[in-house]
Order: structure tokens, then C-alpha cells, then sequence
């Protein structure tokens, strides 16, 4: 929307105050945190009454965090203790995506750690609570009473083989639970181009997870494998309703499935010499959803593997006037995404693409202290035209000034950042 006066345009309050205290009890000692944060959020774009916002959220949330931790023995130590918080939403304006809400959490946990010679052991136990509740209002909203808990856990080992290199080994218990907007939003979703759509059946998510590392570093290259399996009881997404528009944005509701992901993080970093560092890193997930059609397999929102360099070389070090000098060159690029939620056209593949970039910066010192550090970037220098995957707006629609389907990522961008440190 474009008006002379500059709507539509946010305001972001935020006020936040904290408490924190700590106290020896024998070896050990309790460390009590409070805390309290006022969030308020308004946008205004009414041309007639410029002053009233229409959005105007405001949440009130107080933390609380409770443990005592100790060393009983040499290598050990133990910790336990209550979180959580209190939350209340409160929808001043006229425009509304979620209702107005309270929810309580309540957790306690005992964590422990072990370490002998060159292994680490460490793992702990956690019960959570929450209870939440939603306000109706007029016919938008229902109200809404739903209590989740759930028990976590975790449990992993580190062993360093040798000086240089060390694995680790971990198995986790994850536990969710769905969002006001996943239970309960009924609205257009701002910069998302759909109409979103709560459901308060939703079940919390529950996960069992195991990841595996390998690390190594030595004189001239460092080098990083890991690995990872999720297996995820009543994963919630967003599903395209077909056919459905409302004020001309597509229907989208929130719903489950049971999901698999698997995949990792390879990366390599050489360094020759002691100022040039050539990076590499690869990255992959695989994110399908069990039991499903062709259409429905795959996970929305899944990253496309993705590959990254990096060359970076140190022009100047310790210098007396100008210090830590570089200049550096990178590639970003992701392959084609061919695992997408198909169903009800909720998805679409995405094709590959490829970024360069480049970026040099220096500290400049006067009389032995740094006074300005500068840097110049210049990302997508190629002005590649691209959509990454895990973009909403790339479901814009049709633009008719370019002819094409939805919002694309940014074009070639030239920017330059100062620095200056003040010392009080």
C-alpha cells in the first residue's frame, strides 16, 4: 500500500526487567532468575485515522528459573531445579490473527555430568506442564482450555580419540507443544500471502533423536561430520486447503503427520598458510512424512541441500594503523529442491541457483587503539535472479508489471558498515 502520509508503518515497544541472585549453600549454590517483559506491537494504515492503529498486540510475560547445581566428586557434577513462565496476550486493536490468551508453564529438571580421562559423559531428565487458554471473541474466535505434558530426556558422550581428534554420540527425547497460531489463529498471516487457519486438536509433538559427530583439527586443516536421525510423532505444518480464498489469500490450515528427518553437516576448512583459509561446507536434509501418497511424502519447508566456499586471506595483522586487514570471496549454492508437499498445489520444486559474493574489512587504529573498523560487501554480485525454498513469499501470485510467479530474493547489493567504538 502506498499513502503520501507514509502509512502503513509498526511501532515495537519493549520493556524488560530482570532479577538476578545467587546463593552458596555448602558446594554447592542456588541461582534464582526473574524476570519480566512487556511486548507491544502496532501497525497503522488506516488513511482516515492515521493515529488508530489496527493491529495492537499486547503481551506480558514473566520467566522464572529456580536450580541448584553442585560438584559433588572430581569430573562430576549435578544440577536440578523449576522453570517456566506466564504469558497474557491481549488484543487492543481491531485487526486480529490469534485471540487473546494466558498460558502457564511449568517445568523441572536434573541434569548431570561425568568426565574421566577422555570421555564425557552427560545427560538429564525433564517433565514439562503447560496450560493454555484462549479468550473468544465476537465470531472470530472460540474460547479455548488445553493442558500438554510431556517428559524429555537426553543422554550423550564425547571421547577424544587423540589431541586432534574427538566423536560424540547422542540420543534425545523431544517434546512440543503447538502454538497459539497453530491452535487457534484465524486470520491473514501479514507477509505471508495466506489466511491461516488454527486447530485446536492438535496433539503436542513427541521425537526421539540420534546424532553423531566427528571433529579434527590440525596445523593445516580443521574438519566437521555430523549426522542426525529424528523420527517425530504428530508433526504439525501447514496445509493448503484447495480451493479455498479468503479476501483473496489462499486458505492455509495447521495439521499432523508422523516425520522422518535424516541428513547432516560436512564441512572442511584448509589453511595452507597461516593467513589464507579456503572453507568448504555441505549440508542435506531429508524430511518425509511415514505412511503418505507421492503428493503428501515429502515435509513442507524443507532447506535444499546446499553447498558453500569460502577464500579468505589476511592482507594485514597487528598493523599500527591499519589492522586485522582481509579480503574474502564466497559462493552460496543450492541445488534443486525436487521434495516438496505437493498436495493441493501447497508446494512447488524449486530450481537451483548459485550466489557470488565478496567482502573486505579493516580495524584503523590512532596511537595504538582501534577507532573505526570498516567493511564493504557485495552480495548476489552476478544479479542472480532466485526464490529460496523456504520463502513464503515465493506464493505471492502472479506480478503483473514482470510476468512472474511471486516475490524473488534480493539482487546484486552493495553495502558498507562503520563501527566506532565508544568507551564509557
Amino acid at each position: 500500500k502506498d499513502y503520501s502520509h507514509g502509512l502503513p508503518y509498526q511501532q515495537i515497544h519493549h520493556y524488560k526487567a530482570v532479577l538476578d541472585n545467587s546463593f552458596y549453600v555448602g558446594n554447592g549454590n542456588i541461582k534464582a532468575l526473574f524476570a519480566y517483559q512487556q511486548n507491544r506491537r502496532q501497525e497503522f494504515e488506516d488513511e482516515e485515522n492515521p493515529n488508530k492503529p489496527g493491529l495492537d498486540f499486547m503481551l506480558h510475560t514473566i520467566n522464572y528459573d529456580v536450580h541448584y547445581a553442585i560438584q559433588p566428586a572430581e569430573g562430576l557434577s549435578f544440577a536440578t531445579g523449576v522453570n517456566g513462565m506466564y504469558q497474557r496476550s491481549l488484543n487492543k486493536g481491531d485487526e486480529f490473527l490469534i485471540p487473546s490468551y494466558a498460558l502457564f508453564d511449568f517445568g523441572a529438571f536434573a541434569t548431570s555430568s561425568y568426565k574421566t580421562g577422555d570421555l564425557n559423559i552427560s545427560g538429564g531428565l525433564r517433565f514439562d506442564t503447560r496450560h493454555v487458554r484462549s479468550f473468544a471473541l465476537e465470531d472470530r474466535f472460540a474460547s479455548m482450555s488445553r493442558t500438554f505434558n510431556g517428559v524429555t530426556g537426553s543422554i550423550g558422550a564425547t571421547y577424544a580419540i587423540n589431541e586432534k581428534m574427538n566423536v560424540r554420540l547422542n540420543l534425545a527425547r523431544g517434546f512440543r507443544v503447538p502454538n497459539l497460531s497453530e491452535l487457534a489463529s484465524n486470520g491473514e498471516h501479514e507477509g505471508t500471502f495466506r489466511y491461516e487457519v488454527g486447530n485446536t486438536e492438535l496433539k503436542p509433538e513427541y521425537s526421539w533423536q540420534l546424532d553423531a559427530g566427528w571433529d579434527y583439527t590440525s596445523t593445516y586443516v580443521s574438519a566437521q561430520l555430523s549426522l542426525f536421525a529424528n523420527y517425530i510423532d504428530n508433526y504439525i505444518f501447514a496445509h493448503k486447503i484447495a480451493g479455498k480464498v479468503v479476501d483473496n489469500v489462499p486458505v492455509y490450515q495447521f495439521v499432523q503427520g508422523n516425520a522422518r528427518l535424516l541428513g547432516g553437516e560436512a564441512s572442511v576448512d584448509i589453511h595452507p598458510i597461516e593467513r589464507l583459509h579456503f572453507q568448504n561446507a555441505f549440508s542435506y536434509v531429508d524430511a518425509v512424512q511415514l505412511n503418505q501418497t507421492a503428493e503428501a511424502k515429502y515435509l513442507p519447508m524443507t532447506p535444499a541441500p546446499r553447498w558453500t566456499s569460502e577464500l579468505k586471506y589476511d592482507i594485514i595483522r597487528d598493523g599500527k594503523t591499519f589492522n586485522n586487514t582481509y579480503v574474502k570471496i564466497g559462493m552460496e549454492c543450492d541445488l534443486r529442491q525436487n521434495h516438496f508437499y505437493a498436495l493441493d498445489n501447497t508446494e512447488t520444486a524449486t530450481p537451483s541457483y548459485t550466489l557470488l559474493n565478496a567482502s573486505m574489512g579493516t580495524d584503523i587504529k590512532c596511537r595504538g587503539k582501534k577507532i573505526l573498523s570498516v567493511y564493504l560487501t557485495g552480495d548476489n554480485l552476478t544479479n542472480r535472479a532466485y526464490q529460496n525454498n523456504l520463502s513464503r513469499l515465493k506464493y505471492a501470485g502472479l506480478n503483473p508489471v514482470t510476468g512472474r510467479e511471486g516475490v524473488f530474493n534480493m539482487g546484486r547489493n552493495f553495502g558498507i558498515k562503520v563501527v566506532a567504538p565508544v568507551n564509557l
